[in-house]
């Protein structure tokens, strides 16, 4: 028997795989009996460079980690580094904080939903995700003046005030919003491949999940609801009203309605922290300039977040100067890939583009 089984490569130049993954495949005719994940294509070196300069400069390292979702990634620096140097936030900063990890939270739930269909074949969905992606697109870079890699949270704020502009833009993108994402989900419910192809593939239970580590959506389809947001509020979640979606099934079309569901919830939010912006300073007045932040900090911190991928975090150790010591990332991409054989063995190689998709890796994040 043992000559039957071919072993083949796939990727790490390969567009379903969402980024430079190598997965080496056992394969008993078309049936996966092992697959090994093989990363490392991407490194970065970020965390040893975070720990060469002072502590704003690390910013722009974690800013491409998940370069889908950098406002969630510079959320988990600034939130650590802060309570490291015991810095307080102007509260309306915080508002503004919250609203912006929604909207790109939602800016990178499309672009995996998008490149989802087309790795399922469909081609019509990730027009409509990459035309809704642009509309938040237009926000981000109408507040930050950038449209992917943003450098806007500061230690002790953010770097700049939110315009009236800005404000009126996200209103008439929320009149709109949840019709027009529902439009989009009920094409990948209604086509009979995509069910077909999705429900049923990639199974990981909810034990399984758990002891691979793995957060997020993957961890919430799997009947798990766990989110950082609500069960270890940071910013001012616990002033706003949202529900956490999950599903039971654990497998591939639960993890794209669990997606989904969090961008209406995450619209949801967005909206509410209009009504709840307060009035005052978007950055502490008391550090001359954010690049210019000097403290010098002595301790470890870290504080967990929810990233569109998972928890998010950074964990930093401070020896009393203004450089950090130790700088460790707490990628969420890197824990759900571990869990990918799981997932794999005992499906045909067909199922496993769908399965890898479903995931939702971002290799900045996973090499760091």
């Amino acid at each position: 028997m043992q000559d039957k089984i071919v072993e083949v490569n796939f990727g790490p130049q390969h567009p379903s795989t969402h980024g430079v993954l190598r997965v080496k495949v056992k394969l008993d005719g078309e049936v996966i009996v092992d697959a090994q994940p093989i990363i490392g294509y991407l490194h970065r070196n970020a965390e040893k460079l975070s720990e060469m300069g002072y502590y704003p400069k690390a910013q722009i390292y974690v800013d491409r980690l998940d370069y889908a979702a950098a406002l969630n990634m510079e959320l988990g620096f600034v939130l650590s580094a802060e309570k490291l140097m015991d810095v307080q936030v102007p509260d309306r900063a915080l508002w503004i904080r919250m609203m912006m990890v929604e909207l790109n939270r939602i800016a990178s739930h499309f672009i995996w939903l998008g490149t989802h269909g087309l790795d399922m074949g469909m081609l019509s969905p990730f027009f409509y995700c990459f035309r809704e992606r642009e509309k938040v697109f237009r926000i981000l870079d109408e507040i930050t003046g950038s449209r992917l890699l943003y450098n806007y949270f500061a230690i002790g704020g953010v770097y700049s005030d939110v315009t009236p502009k800005s404000l009126e833009m996200i209103k008439t993108w929320l009149s709109d919003f949840d019709k027009n994402l529902t439009e989009i989900e009920n094409i990948f419910k209604k086509s009979y491949v995509y069910v077909a192809r999705t429900k049923g593939t990639g199974k990981l239970g909810l034990d399984d999940t758990i002891s691979y580590g793995v957060t997020g959506p993957m961890l919430r389809a799997a009947g798990k609801k766990w989110d950082l947001r609500k069960n270890k509020p940071y910013l001012h979640y616990d002033q706003i009203n949202f529900d956490v979606p999950s599903q039971q099934a654990g497998d591939v079309y639960a993890r794209m309605l669990v997606r989904i569901e969090e961008m209406h919830q995450s619209a949801r939010i967005v909206a509410q922290v209009l009504d709840k912006l307060p009035a005052g300073d978007f950055y502490n007045k008391k550090y001359s300039k954010p690049m210019l932040v000097r403290i010098k900090a002595t301790g470890e911190s870290y504080i967990p977040t929810e990233s569109p991928k998972g928890e998010f975090g950074i964990y930093l150790v401070g020896d009393g100067s203004a450089i950090p010591y130790r700088f460790r990332i707490r990628s969420p991409s890197f824990a759900n890939l571990s869990a990918a054989p799981a997932m794999l063995i005992g499906y045909k190689i067909a199922d496993m583009t769908a399965t890898l998709s479903s995931m939702d890796p971002v290799f900045g994040e996973v090499d760091r």
